[in-house]
């Protein structure tokens, strides 16, 4: 038969059960006498089922012996190791199922009895929290790889491209001049032959790169753009609180959904914040300031603003900003909002730039709604 409670004072269990995280009573034997609402919900317990039974039901088998030699220790000593300090331990379900949580142990003095009353926050949002944010890094970073490879390949494309044509023409062009000559150099013309064979291919293979980078693969879905933006906001807030940065968000409600690689959107506007972030590094502008704005314009598109009060970017610069390795930072690859833009026209949509009012940069990325 369970054992009673000896907490009988109504309004001492009303305190109790009005606690937002799980507490839990325990005599000097380990066994539960008070158990409020919150423990409930977390364990999946109702109190009349762990009232008179050992805490170890609630832990770990580990957990509950480790907790058991702590309460012990402390009756034989009455110095406190873990009791008055909190740790995280593994808490265990009705089900069998673990999970995290935060334990805080204090001790009611009862004669020669002490009680230990435990305080039980639930880690498992933060965890949950941390692993989103985890994945969320690494489907950036993968993003970045992919999108900055691609980037690299469309400017050695463009750059090789050509001198590769002329070796091509003028390869082909000596074929059909020795081609009339003396057949005696029949060895020249199979090597000229073999250079120019070998120029088409290198040709065919920047094609097909130039290609691959211009048109991704993607994997697009139905996405909230606003709940998209407050993930990579989140993101940043860190460095922002570091430099000082006030967020200032916008977003407009009741935005259609897109259909849009998720992943790559996040990137490019990510790249945007940084972008942001680092030119108020050296700003003299108080408060220093970034702010995000989305609206539905006319023409059927989500307009992104990303804008700061930073200096802003010289005029005889602003054309040069969207090519490939053109960068006004000294640790700078240039490649940021290249590929940024990159993202942008693959989606069918654009990036530019235009000056803030009254001072600051300002980049505007439009994404079609169908």
């Amino acid at each position: 038969m369970p054992a009673k409670k000896t907490l009988r004072e109504p309004a001492l269990q009303a305190i109790l059960d009005a606690a937002v995280d799980g507490v839990v009573l325990i005599d000097h034997r380990g066994l539960i006498r008070a158990f409020n609402r919150s423990a409930e919900r977390l364990f999946g317990y109702a109190a009349a089922e762990v009232l008179g039974r050992n805490v170890g039901i609630l832990m770990s088998d580990a957990e509950g012996a480790r907790h058991d030699e702590h309460i012990a220790r402390y009756l034989e000593s009455g110095v406190p190791h873990v009791i008055g300090r909190g740790r995280e331990v593994a808490a265990q379900r009705k089900g069998g199922t673990y999970f995290p949580i935060f334990l805080s142990v204090g001790v009611l003095p009862d004669g020669a009895t002490p009680q230990f009353l435990g305080f039980i926050h639930d880690l498992t949002p933060e965890r949950e929290a941390q692993e989103q944010q985890q994945r969320l890094r690494d489907r950036l970073i993968l993003a970045s790889r992919l999108a900055m490879v691609g980037e690299i390949a469309a400017g050695i494309a463009h750059e090789v491209n050509q001198p590769l044509a002329a070796i091509t023409n003028y390869a082909w062009a000596c074929q059909r001049l020795l081609g009339a000559s003396d057949p005696d150099i029949a060895e020249v013309r199979a090597a000229l032959q073999e250079i120019g064979t070998q120029a088409v291919r290198a040709a065919d293979t920047i094609r097909r790169l130039r290609r691959l980078a211009r048109t991704p693969e993607m994997r697009r879905e139905s996405t909230s753009l606003n709940a998209l933006i407050s993930e990579v906001a989140e993101l940043a807030r860190s460095d922002a609180a570091r430099q000082d940065v006030r967020y200032e968000l916008d977003l407009a409600e009741h935005l259609p959904p897109l259909n849009i690689d998720a992943g790559q959107i996040q990137q490019a506007l990510l790249n945007l914040l940084w972008n942001a972030l680092h030119a108020l590094r050296a700003s003299a502008a108080s408060p220093k300031q970034v702010g995000i704005r989305t609206r539905f314009n006319a023409a059927r598109q989500v307009e992104i603003d990303v804008c700061d009060n930073g200096p802003g970017v010289p005029q005889e610069l602003a054309p040069r900003l969207f090519e490939p390795f053109f960068t006004t930072k000294s640790e700078g690859t240039g490649l940021g909002l290249a590929m940024s833009r990159t993202i942008a026209e693959a989606h069918g949509g654009t990036l530019h730039y235009r000056a803030d009012t009254p001072g600051g940069a300002c980049f505007v990325m439009r994404l079609p709604v169908d």
